[in-house]
């Protein structure tokens, strides 16, 4: 989400009218995570192959010669299908900040490298990317915590079946269904451990 974000802002840093495509992309940040999942649902949904496909994906897949299948229920394909509604909800963010550090740029600082004939990849790697540095890894560790705590896209899509489980699904499931108080305790203790580390190296980030 993050380098998707990045790529985005430098792309349409360079184009005439970029608030067009911007807002765009930044629109889906306005929808919840069970919003887009819903949105998604009907995107993936899967019927029998004699009935007409009203889900857009096997509606493509059918299109073009191919048996269509149950997506949600298809190990590992499911997990990246539920990634790709988390990317399309948070690339945005990630583009819209990302976009204004390189906004802020010192022009001259861009202007001379360019004359001392520094452009494309070289410009880059060697400028732009040392200094929107700070502001990317902010962002990358704003979209790990965030992705570490996910438990609306899975709820609301598998309910943590067919191997799409994560920590905060697994917490809910052993508190309110299974009553299991110890192990839902300790799913909590284990996602601020993994949480933890980020934060701290991202206050260290910050200090410096």
């Amino acid at each position: 989400t993050t380098c998707l974000g990045l790529l985005l802002a430098i792309m349409l840093d360079r184009i005439k009218r970029e608030s067009v495509p911007k807002s765009i992309i930044f629109m889906p940040m306005a929808i919840s995570f069970v919003g887009a999942s819903i949105i998604f649902k009907f995107m993936f949904e899967y019927r029998d192959p004699t009935d007409p496909q009203i889900g857009l994906l096997s509606a493509l897949v059918k299109t073009i010669g191919f048996e269509p299948s149950n997506w949600l229920l298809v190990k590992p394909l499911n997990t990246f299908l539920l990634m790709i509604i988390f990317i399309w909800t948070q690339t945005g963010f990630a583009m819209v900040i990302l976009s204004a550090a390189i906004k802020a740029l010192p022009a001259d600082v861009v202007e001379a490298s360019a004359l001392d004939g520094a452009s494309g990849w070289k410009l880059f790697r060697n400028i732009t990317f040392p200094m929107v540095r700070p502001t990317f890894i902010v962002v990358l560790a704003t979209m790990v915590v965030t992705s570490l705590k996910l438990f609306d896209i899975v709820r609301t899509m598998t309910g943590g079946n067919f191997g799409t489980n994560v920590l905060a699904q697994n917490f809910y499931l052993e508190y309110f269904q299974y009553s299991h108080t110890g192990v839902a305790m300790a799913t909590i203790v284990i996602l601020m451990a993994a949480i933890i580390p980020v934060m701290i190296y991202q206050i260290r980030h910050y200090k410096k």
